[in-house]
């Protein structure tokens, strides 16, 4: 098993370095597209290396969204998502299995009305209140991409796996954010953009493997 996380984390490094020359932001989104991708990956796998990953990730793309005039996600990404990948990190050491793998979790009706009111409710509200923050761009899918996040980060710490098809929904809404600001040629735009697509296909893999961890805690 070690020695698939190494081969994953070699072909990380290479994609990150090759798209960043071409993307001309080897410095800063090279970076956010290594730790983005190996974050992503590693929490599909249940291991705790995901939080270490995310505290950086988090930082350097609250980062690039404050260039961009993008203060709710900078608000976010900086102050409460970073600080959420130390809890992480601690939680899920109280709940591992024998092969150091997070135990697998599963939503009930209740849980799953409470998720979707806390959305669209905390979206609307934090839209609202971002449209008061002068040139803030994209307030309500700023306040979407955020609110869903953090539902997602909070489920992922929990160990449910319906974490994964929250993030699968805000990776859209980042997929079109990233997607408007590189139109109108945003800094850091580009590197944004590959990493919403390299969530994208982490996400799908994220849902199947844990879907599949948690039959296996049925079973046990």
């Amino acid at each position: 098993m070690k020695k698939k996380y190494l081969i994953i984390t070699i072909i990380c490094i290479i994609i990150s370095i090759i798209l960043g020359i071409i993307a001309n932001d080897i410095l800063v989104g090279g970076p956010i597209l290594l730790t983005g991708l190996l974050c992503a990956y590693f929490a599909s796998e249940g291991k705790r290396m995901n939080y270490i990953l995310g505290l950086i990730n988090y930082l350097l793309m609250g980062f690039v969204s404050f260039k961009n005039n993008l203060y709710g996600i900078f608000f976010f990404y900086t102050f409460v998502f970073s600080p959420l990948q130390i809890n992480g990190f601690i939680t899920w050491k109280k709940n591992l299995n024998a092969e150091k793998n997070v135990k697998v979790r599963e939503f009930t009706l209740k849980n799953s009305i409470i998720i979707t009111l806390s959305c669209i409710f905390g979206s609307l509200l934090l839209g609202y209140l971002l449209t008061f923050i002068p040139n803030q761009r994209l307030a309500f899918m700023d306040a979407s991409s955020n609110c869903i996040n953090l539902c997602g980060v909070m489920l992922m710490i929990l160990r449910f796996k319906e974490s994964w098809w929250l993030w699968l929904i805000n990776n859209v809404i980042d997929l079109s954010i990233w997607m408007l600001t590189f139109i109108n040629k945003g800094e850091g735009s580009t590197m944004m953009l590959l990493v919403s697509i390299g969530y994208l296909l982490i996400n799908i893999y994220g849902i199947i493997k844990w879907n599949i961890e948690a039959k296996k805690n049925k079973c046990d």
